[in-house]
């Protein structure tokens, strides 16, 4: 795995993690992005829209569009790889909580 995808697999982690804190298990790409800004992410929209969809394809996420924004929700498989119950390729392996 090189910089990039290991980059793009530790983003969508980190996403799926915050979807999963939340009690709906939604939020819209704008607060996604600033969340990942806050774990160092400095990516453009379009890049954080890129990985909602790379999510979307691997079954991780499931995504609505209102308007102009995009809205991802967790599915099952995604709650599955952040509790450590399966993993999803190509999104970065939750650590053992401790």
């Amino acid at each position: 795995m090189n910089f990039e995808e290991h980059l793009r697999a530790d983003a969508r982690l980190v996403i799926l993690k915050e979807l999963a804190h939340q009690t709906d298990g939604r939020l819209n790409e704008t607060i996604l992005t600033s969340v990942l800004d806050g774990f160092g992410y400095r990516k453009s929209r379009d890049w954080v829209r890129t990985q909602l969809r790379a999510l979307d394809d691997l079954g991780a996420v499931t995504i609505i569009e209102a308007g102009t924004v995009m809205i991802a929700s967790i599915t099952r498989a995604g709650l599955d790889h952040v509790e450590r119950r399966s993993v999803i390729e190509g999104v970065a392996r939750p650590s053992p909580e401790a």
